[in-house]
């Protein structure tokens, strides 16, 4: 395309060097064409009005002064912040073009629609300004777009309202807080060809976790329409997760996440000149769809790590998908500007204590918990009404919002996801924010008091009351390195990414009970034999979870392997050790659908539990989900770093059984690097530990299991807690004597019990035995790594015992060192 003459700059012939003539989100617009075009990333053709086209448009119109002017009666407190505003912008509204710059851009949009063959084609009209998507001052969503803009007039038109933009209350608040004198912000206009995403979809992604700053994740919102809707917050989109360092091996999956959003309207073309665009309600097959699909989610984070890679930081981007002709754009880009610039040297916990009711929850944004009373706004014209300090509830917010969001102690809000504007803002001001409640105006009264939570995960709550919380911050500058790993025990997959900063080993337990119970919720012989379910409100309930799935195991297997992956992902490439589930059968009797499969136990603790189910007719079938959900996460997904383990295995000739059913299942030891752990927490496993060494590639010892079997003492019993010692010696013979028959036997060791986090002593003990991992809770990860790295190094200035070489280098603990301590009995 023929370059225009100035005061016009086509976006193919810009580059980051001209932000000061075009802006921030021009110049990325046209750093996008220059280099990334060629890598196949899709950039809609447009052009852009330069910084001194402002300029001059101010000075035409002797508008210096008169902003000047408003400006110092604000400073002076003789004109309020609405009244500034208004009368600015009014005057620029009444500005007349300067004929070269009128003339300038007529003959762009007239060259753009010939380009396109529309003679009068809708084009984005965009403001760009000098000071925007810098990482110190984002500017997010504070000046105006204006959609499917058609005509010249009309473009001209949308490009003054651009200019006044820079005026809006909002925007005059935000230069003020940060130090930005009145015109040290210029105006740059994108016009760009519409992508036809009102008849297809739109939506933001971001090459980083905007909860945890997780770097290896891309993050993308989707809805129906024009993407207006999502950055708005205006409809609860859908929302994928891909994990970035797989995405070059082009023959997995990486897909961690995948939510289907509610999208209960669309943002679509209108043919009214004065109302170009009109939301619509959704149809019911719109919302139960998801708007991409896997090949197009690959494809976005793919471009998303390209641009990543060329800008050299995290990105905020924005897409649009053409429903005419399935082609999808870029059609913004700029830094990510909270997570990439949080520092990494400490990681702030929350703690929540006793709460009162939960009245509602929805998707957590940030890390922290507030409190204060309900103040629900409607309108930012309300804005006076909110008392600083109030926790405030509204339907969802825009750029109007800011300043009320600023005096907020935290926010909730009806819609929006993870990339919408009440999200990004509330973790630029570092507030506590819960969006897509769908009801918390209609559920939270005013002046109530209640309590904010986003310290659990992906899902927050709101509570009844002032609960009981704090924080603490957890240094993880400096720690010293351990020969033991030391290991995660991990559960909640909605909290991985938040634990991916502590410098870790990997997983030594992710159970999977903990997906299956919180998350899948069914029995999974309820969902394998749904047409012989007697119980007509577990069908109903059944009905509902599995909703879009012919297959309702399907449902089961993906909602397993996925949140499993988000577990794999967070500590990729270390090994992640995937316990199968290990409900007890009283338990499991309590999952939808699960009181027809299970038999009633005295004892279930003894009973019906681990391996011996994997087998049996009454569960197998069960197992064989688990096992399609590993092969999924291992072999579809990509996610090789992740290791079995069976529970409670009584016996090696019940390994040989779980063994052949994992087989039957596409799970062998050995094929694809699959590795295969038992637990250790029956003292048979202890006593035949050479056997089990045979059949399995490493121990997990089970402290809790183990001291309780070991003794005799009902772990649960509040009578004979002061019996249940983890130290005691009969304990420590087992786990001394495992230790060393594994060893011999080319087997791992690991421990997962919490032993370590609150004895010491304990710890020292697994030192000096040798243990090859440690895997503890992420809030004792410090503690225990510390006192590891102590005991290692009062274990190398001791005098080496000459019985034992299990601490000389690079050799493997021995044997115990008498015939009679190898003795079973």
């Amino acid at each position: 395309m023929k370059a225009a003459a100035a005061p016009v700059l086509w976006l193919s012939d810009v580059t980051r060097a001209d932000l000061l003539k075009v802006g921030g989100k021009n110049a990325s617009l046209g750093e996008l064409n220059a280099n990334l075009a060629p890598l196949g990333i899709k950039v809609p053709p447009g052009f852009a009005t330069t910084t001194q086209a402002f300029r001059d448009f101010i000075e035409a119109n002797g508008l210096g002064n008169v902003i000047a002017t408003a400006l110092d009666d604000l400073e002076a407190q003789r004109s309020s912040l609405a009244q500034t505003g208004e009368l600015i912008r009014s005057a620029i509204l009444r500005g007349t073009w300067p004929e070269e710059i009128a003339h300038a851009i007529r003959s762009a949009y007239a060259q753009l629609c010939r380009h396109s063959g529309n003679e009068r084609l809708g084009v984005a009209v965009r403001s760009s300004a000098t000071a925007e998507d810098l990482p110190e001052a984002s500017f997010a969503g504070q000046f105006e777009t204006f959609l499917n803009v058609s005509g010249a007039d009309a473009v001209l038109d949308a490009c003054r309202r651009c200019y006044a933009s820079l005026f809006t209350d909002r925007a005059i608040s935000y230069r003020q807080s940060r130090s930005l004198a009145a015109l040290e912000v210029a105006i740059s206009v994108g016009v760009q060809q519409m992508v036809r995403a009102d008849l297809g979809g739109a939506g933001v992604m971001f090459s980083i976790d905007t909860e945890t700053g997780f770097n290896q994740l891309v993050l993308i919102d989707a809805a129906w329409g024009l993407g207006e809707n999502v950055v708005q917050g205006a409809v609860d989109p859908d929302e994928y997760e891909v994990f970035k360092p797989l995405l070059d091996d082009r023959t997995v999956t990486p897909i961690v996440g995948k939510k289907c959003g509610a999208k209960a309207l669309k943002m679509i073309r209108s043919r009214s000149r004065a109302q170009p665009t009109r939301n619509v309600r959704t149809s019911l097959a719109e919302r139960t769809a998801y708007v991409l699909q896997d090949d197009e989610i690959l494809k976005l984070s793919r471009w998303a790590c390209l641009i990543e890679a060329h800008y050299g930081c995290p990105m905020d981007i924005e897409w649009a998908k053409d429903g005419a002709t399935g082609e999808i754009f870029i059609v913004q880009a700029r830094p990510e500007t909270v997570q990439s610039r949080r520092g990494a040297g400490a990681l702030k916990t929350w703690h929540l204590g006793k709460t009162g009711a939960k009245l509602l929850s929805g998707m957590s944004v940030g890390e922290a918990i507030g409190a204060g009373a309900v103040c629900v706004i409607e309108q930012p014209r309300d804005m006076a009404r909110f008392v600083d300090g109030a926790v405030l509830v509204a339907q969802n917010t825009d750029p109007d919002w800011v300043p009320i969001m600023r005096r907020a102690s935290a926010i909730v809000t009806d819609h929006g996801g993870r990339t919408s504007h009440a999200a990004i803002v509330s973790r630029e001001l570092g507030l506590p924010a819960i969006v897509g409640t769908g009801n918390a105006t209609r559920v939270l009264r005013e002046r109530q008091q209640v309590t904010v939570s986003c310290a659990q995960g992906e899902e927050g709550a709101v509570y009844e009351g002032i609960a009981e919380f704090d924080s603490e911050e957890i240094d993880l500058s400096n720690l010293p390195p351990t020969r033991t790993a030391i290991m995660l025990n991990l559960a909640n997959p909605a909290a991985a990414f938040r634990w991916s900063r502590v410098p870790a080993d990997g997983v030594g337990l992710a159970r999977m009970e903990f997906v299956i119970g919180n998350q899948i919720k069914v029995h999974p012989m309820a969902l394998v034999h749904y047409d012989r379910l007697k119980d007509a409100y577990a069908k109903r309930t059944i009905h509902a979870l599995t909703a879009g799935y012919a297959d309702k195991t399907e449902y089961f297997v993906e909602a397993l392997s996925r949140a499993l992956g988000r577990i794999a992902a967070a500590q990729f490439p270390h090994p992640v050790i995937v316990r199968t589930s290990d409900f007890k059968t009283n338990e499991y009797a309590n999952l939808v659908g699960g009181a027809q499969f299970e038999p009633h136990e005295a004892n279930p603790m003894l009973g019906f539990r681990g391996a011996s189910r994997y087998y049996s007719p009454q569960y197998r079938e069960g197992f064989a989900l688990e096992c399609r959900a590993i092969r999924r996460l291992r072999e579809t997904m990509g996610f090789t770093n992740v290791v079995v383990m069976i529970p409670f295995c009584r016996t090696p000739e019940e390994a040989d059984r779980v063994l052949e059913v994992m087989k039957e299942n596409g799970l062998e030891r050995g094929r694809h690097g699959l590795e295969v752990y038992v637990m250790c927490e029956i003292p048979s496993n202890v006593v035949l530990a050479r056997e089990f060494a045979q059949r399995f590639d490493g121990f997990s010892i089970g402290s809790n299991d183990l001291t309780q079997l070991t003794l005799g003492v009902d772990r649960d019993s509040a009578q004979l807690s002061g019996l249940f010692d983890e130290e005691s010696d009969a304990v420590k013979w087992m786990v001394r004597r495992v230790i060393a028959e594994a060893h011999q036997a080319g087997a791992k060791v690991g421990l997962c019990g919490e032993a370590p986090a609150h004895r010491p002593g304990f710890t020292a003990f697994l030192v000096e035995c040798g243990i090859d991992s440690i895997s503890v809770s992420p809030d004792s990860f410090v503690a225990v790594k510390q006192c590891v790295a102590a005991s290692e190094a009062a274990a190398a200035d001791s005098k080496p015992d000459p019985m034992r070489d299990d601490l000389k280098p690079g050799t493997q603990p021995g044997v115990p060192a008498t015939a009679a301590e190898r003795m079973p009995l």
